[in-house]
């Protein structure tokens, strides 16, 4: 059985204690990872001090560091194949979604090493006498903790814009899934970042993730997973003020106007709430759907659900398995509650009898009012909710305490503007889910938390702006 390490201050690291990892399509052990323990934390968050006191990313040319982004991209796209393998292993994910992980972290490598140099601050006149400047400067210390959805694209989109802007990292991955983020930074290690500017370590949250969250050495904190995580994230940053970036959970509704083109929405529902067994905190988990159009959107749905081949990431199926047997439990928990709040189901909501953690894709008529209308799922389960006017649909979507992202299908392009630009989320879809890229800004309002990845905006994020103020004395 593979044994993998923790990477501190250059090197990279056993432990005393050592983490299982499950393949979640065969509920089997697949490898062990060594857990880091405080100790190991310690030592990382001191290196990573080092490296920052030195200057040895902040202080030297920003083209230099445009160089090692573009080396790690290179490194990186050449582990696709062995990578991807391991994260559908670990995951149970496709293995072309495995394998896309790691290009879609190469890009993300190279698309801010095109900004590294490009962090410009401004003239500020202030008069005769004086010379006014910005400068955006690396907060310094970014800790970084990983979910177990997409742990290497996720990793990638953070530490991607730190190390750009200037930032040392000190990354928890997830217990349940670290193990493809080993190769990702064994990629970046072959680009020729300084020592200490890169840490990996596996741990429990409530133990190292914790804990570092706390440290005295962190500048900046960068959390993407579930809500009451990212409060207790919150509670323990108030300490010391220190600023973070948090991208939550969501219950994000399409809205389906009577003019939607039923092709291109069913296309979109597959990906929105069945990629990656719903496990993707943007899914599509309600659709929204005009009366006049509610009865053949709803039988179509269901038809294409009940078509979805179901099995194990190696295979290429459509639908993949949950992450663990918790998540499995935790969402036929919910179906089960919808069933008793009187939602109708009318597909799936069953485990298919399968060696792995599956439950077959879902589809339940509910109102708005319902937990599983409310709640994050986190599985792949869509709630269908019929509308009458323009603005009952606003007013359903807007309905939750979420506010990530969210989607418009109609061919007026008056109203489907109109529609948008009254959702409440960070970014909005029009005819096609999951629209965008690496190049647009994501992130959310309410509980879906606050801070951009993604884009241009992303790299603000990982820089604070330092006025200096000259008065010029004349003789």
């Amino acid at each position: 059985m593979t044994h993998f390490l923790n990477y501190i201050d250059g090197q990279w690291c056993d432990a005393d204690r050592s983490l299982t990892v499950m393949n979640p399509s065969t509920a089997e052990v697949y490898a062990t990872i060594a857990q880091a323990s405080i100790a190991d934390a310690d030592r990382a968050m001191a290196a990573a001090r080092r490296c920052v006191n030195e200057g040895l990313l902040s202080d030297v040319r920003p083209a230099i560091r445009s160089q090692w982004m573009l080396k790690a991209a290179a490194a990186i796209r050449e582990l696709v194949d062995e990578g991807g393998l391991i994260a559908c292993r670990e995951n149970g994910k496709s293995l072309q979604d495995a394998k896309d992980e790691f290009l879609e972290s190469a890009r993300y490598f190279e698309y801010y090493a095109g900004m590294a140099d490009k962090l410009e601050g401004t003239s500020i006149p202030l008069g005769k006498n004086y010379i006014d400047f910005t400068q955006y400067v690396p907060f310094g210390v970014s800790v970084q903790i990983v979910p177990w959805n997409f742990p290497v694209s996720i990793c990638a989109r953070s530490l991607a814009p730190a190390l750009a802007a200037g930032n040392a990292v000190v990354i928890k991955s997830p217990e349940i899934s670290p193990l493809a983020m080993t190769l990702l930074i064994k990629a970046i290690e072959k680009a020729g970042f300084p020592q200490g500017a890169i840490h990996l370590l596996c741990g429990k949250g409530t133990e190292i993730g914790s804990h570092l969250v706390q440290h005295p050495e962190v500048d900046q904190i960068v959390f993407t997973g579930s809500v009451p995580t990212g409060q207790r994230i919150l509670q323990d940053a108030a300490h010391r003020a220190t600023p973070s970036v948090m991208e939550l959970g969501g219950k994000s509704a399409a809205i389906v106007l009577r003019d939607a083109d039923l092709q291109t929405l069913l296309k979109s529902v597959q990906a929105g709430i069945f990629f990656n067994a719903g496990q993707v905190c943007s899914a599509m988990s309600r659709l929204l759907v005009h009366k006049t159009r509610y009865e053949e959107v709803k039988a179509a749905v269901v038809a294409m659900a009940e078509g979805l081949v179901i099995g194990q990431g190696e295979s290429q199926p459509d639908m993949t398995p949950l992450i663990s047997k918790e998540q499995q439990t935790r969402v036929l928990a919910m179906i089960d509650q919808a069933r008793q709040e009187g939602a109708k189901i009318l597909t799936g909501g069953y485990a298919p009898e399968l060696s792995g953690y599956f439950v077959a894709p879902t589809v339940i008529e509910a109102t708005p009012d319902m937990q599983i209308a409310q709640e994050e799922v986190f599985g792949p389960v869509l709630v269908i909710t019929p509308f009458e006017t323009e603005q009952q649909a606003i007013d359903i979507a807007n309905g939750t305490v979420f506010g990530l992202v969210a989607g418009v299908f109609g061919e007026s392009l008056n109203q489907t503007l109109r529609v948008a630009q009254q959702l409440r989320g960070g970014q909005v879809f029009i005819n096609e889910w999951f629209a965008g890229g690496i190049e647009t800004p994501f992130g959310g309002v309410g509980l879906s938390g606050f801070g951009r990845e993604k884009g241009q905006e992303a790299i603000y994020s990982y820089v604070h702006t330092r006025n200096i103020a000259i008065r010029l004395q004349h003789d």
